[in-house]
C-alpha cells in the first residue's frame, strides 16, 4: 500500500512540475510581479497537497518585504513549504539550477544560487541580496548552509545575514518541523542528511500516510548595532527557541 501511494503520489508530482515549467515559459512572460509570485505560492501549496502533506503556520505573519527569513534546513521539502506559507526568493546551492526539471522550476521562481565553496561568490550573492531586498523584496536563506538531521541545529553561517545589514531591513526568524498528524511525534520521513539519497527521501516522504509541515514564524528583529556575527549567534537562539514551540 506504501509503494503504491508513493508512486501515485509521485506521477501526480510531474505532471505538476511540467505544467509549472509550462506556465513558466509561456505565462510569466506576461504577468505582473504580483501575479508571477501568487502563482509560485499556488504551485507549492499543490506539491504539498499532491504529496498528501497539510500545512500548519504558527506564530507571527510571514513579513512582506523588505524582510529577510531565516530558518533551520531539514530537507528538500522546506523551500516547498516555505514557498507554499507565502512567496519569497530563495538562495540556493549552484547545483540546483542544473537539475531537471528542478532547475527550470527554481530558477522561475525567482531562485538565487551561489556557490558555497566560493568566499568570492559569497560576497556577490550578498551584494545581489542586499539589491533585491533594497527593492522590497523577501529573500530566505538557511544559515545552516546544509540540511541538518531535525534534532539539533547546526551553526549559523554569518555571511549571507550581512546582506539584511546592508540594506538595512529586519529579518524574520522561522522553525520548520515534520511531524505525523497534526498532533503527532516529529516524522523524520522527510529528512536529507548525511548518506541519505534524495530518491530515498522522496519515496519516504511519498509513501507517508500523513504528514504535516508545521512553520513557527517569529517576530522580525533588526540588527540594532549587531555585527553580522553576532547577529547570527543570536537568531541561532531565537529559532530554537520557535523549534520547541513547534512541538
Amino acid at each position: 500500500m506504501r509503494h503504491a501511494r508513493a508512486l501515485w503520489r509521485l506521477l501526480c508530482l510531474l505532471a505538476h512540475g511540467v505544467r509549472g515549467l509550462w506556465t513558466i515559459k509561456t505565462r510569466f512572460p506576461g504577468w505582473s510581479t504580483l501575479e508571477r509570485e501568487q502563482a509560485v505560492q499556488r504551485w507549492a501549496a499543490g506539491v504539498l497537497s499532491l504529496s498528501g502533506i497539510g500545512l500548519q503556520v504558527n506564530g507571527a505573519p510571514l513579513s512582506a518585504g523588505p524582510v529577510l527569513l531565516v530558518a533551520n534546513h531539514i530537507s528538500w521539502l522546506d523551500i516547498v513549504v516555505i514557498h507554499a506559507a507565502g512567496y519569497c526568493r530563495f538562495v540556493s546551492k549552484a547545483d540546483v539550477q542544473h537539475w531537471p526539471l528542478v532547475g527550470a522550476l527554481a530558477t522561475g521562481a525567482g531562485t538565487l544560487y551561489i556557490e558555497r565553496a566560493s568566499r568570492r561568490d559569497a560576497m556577490r550573492v550578498v551584494h545581489h541580496m542586499r539589491d533585491r531586498l533594497a527593492a522590497g523584496d523577501v529573500v530566505a536563506i538557511f544559515p545552516e548552509g546544509t540540511t541538518g538531521d531535525g534534532r539539533t541545529l547546526l551553526p549559523f553561517h554569518a555571511n549571507l545575514v550581512q546582506a539584511a545589514i546592508s540594506a538595512d531591513v529586519p529579518i524574520q526568524p522561522l522553525a520548520l518541523r515534520f511531524a505525523d498528524g497534526v498532533r503527532g511525534p516529529t516524522s523524520f520521513a522527510p529528512s536529507f542528511v548525511g548518506d541519505e539519497t534524495l530518491v530515498g527521501s522522496v519515496w519516504r516522504t511519498l509513501g507517508a500516510a500523513q504528514l504535516v509541515a508545521h512553520v513557527h514564524v517569529g517576530t522580525p528583529e533588526r540588527h540594532v548595532g549587531r555585527d553580522r556575527r553576532t547577529w547570527a549567534q543570536d537568531l541561532q537562539a531565537e529559532v530554537e527557541r520557535l523549534r520547541a514551540l513547534t512541538g
